[in-house]
């Protein structure tokens, strides 16, 4: 396989669902037109400003099945226009049960593969638990034409077994779209640093590159006792190498992309020759199924 060029949009997304969709569309056509990206990150849940800052009900009507979420159906005709793989962010609905989920489309625009996000968390600005039950797909390296696509969903890339699994599985990247930014809470507080260094971390120990989309902007919206929640989304999204070294990073700019080339199959001889997978010892990983150590 050739080279590849990967892009990650960031962007706000304080607008209505139309608008939204419009504004992510436009960045993604600019990444395969002036880039020539053919894999290219949105950030999580971009159809709507970011819901789940307070537990409000009224936001359980947004999800909907995959097959009609207007992002996914809307972006299953760009990729197959533009033979781009787009993995997207969408708020599902599966029964009578909804998913914080992320639909990675082939470049023929067809789905290789559903994830719904493991990992829910829950605290002041961040209420998913609410809105999301945890997944139930595993995680997994969807086969698409321009390589394997490990992708998981913002809470997922603080846990290094996520990025583990995933190469193990095969990733030629690890791709995590996200919202993350202030904590209402403690407003002096910024984990963009923290946030950063663990995915870096999880890029070097794997020697998988891997690329995160966040959104930037002030949001507010009130909760059920009309209060109001105000965040503000910190940006910061990147691309970094098999060795965790940054290719391509952002600050806070609004409509942005960015992009860098990787060589899958470099990367890969590469990890093959270092020996990080042949020399793993599973036979003394046992305490990490265990909620407990002493399990």
């Amino acid at each position: 396989m050739p080279p590849v060029r990967v892009a990650v949009v960031q962007a706000s997304f304080a607008a209505a669902p139309d608008h939204n969709l419009a504004r992510a569309e436009n960045l993604i056509r600019r990444a395969a037109k002036q880039n020539a990206a053919r894999i290219i990150l949105v950030p999580e849940l971009f159809e709507r400003p970011y819901f789940c800052k307070s537990q409000n009900a009224d936001n359980l009507a947004f999800a909907a099945p995959v097959g009609e979420n207007p992002a996914v159906r809307r972006l299953q005709k760009v990729a197959a226009e533009l033979q781009v793989v787009l993995p997207v962010s969408f708020y599902e609905l599966a029964g009578q049960v909804r998913f914080n989920s992320l639909a990675v489309i082939n470049a023929d625009g067809a789905i290789a593969a559903l994830y719904r996000k493991s990992h829910i968390p829950d605290g002041p600005g961040y209420q998913e638990k609410f809105h999301f039950a945890p997944g139930n797909t595993g995680f997994q390296a969807a086969p698409t034409q321009f390589g394997n696509i490990g992708a998981a969903v913002c809470w997922d890339q603080w846990f290094p077994e996520c990025a583990r699994i995933m190469a193990l599985k095969g990733a030629d990247i690890l791709l995590y779209p996200t919202a993350i930014g202030s904590e209402p809470h403690k407003p002096e507080f910024n984990s963009r640093a923290h946030w950063e260094t663990a995915m870096r971390g999880h890029a070097a120990a794997n020697m998988t590159p891997i690329a995160a989309a966040n959104r930037v902007g002030v949001e507010s919206q009130k909760d059920s006792f009309g209060n109001e929640v105000i965040m503000s989304f910190y940006g910061g999204s990147f691309i970094a190498g098999p060795t965790g070294e940054i290719l391509a990073r952002l600050d806070d700019e609004d409509d942005a992309v960015i992009c860098a080339e990787l060589d899958f199959a470099r990367i890969a001889a590469d990890r093959a020759e270092w020996g990080i997978f042949r020399d793993r010892r599973p036979d003394l990983y046992s305490p990490l199924t265990q909620l407990t150590p002493d399990a």
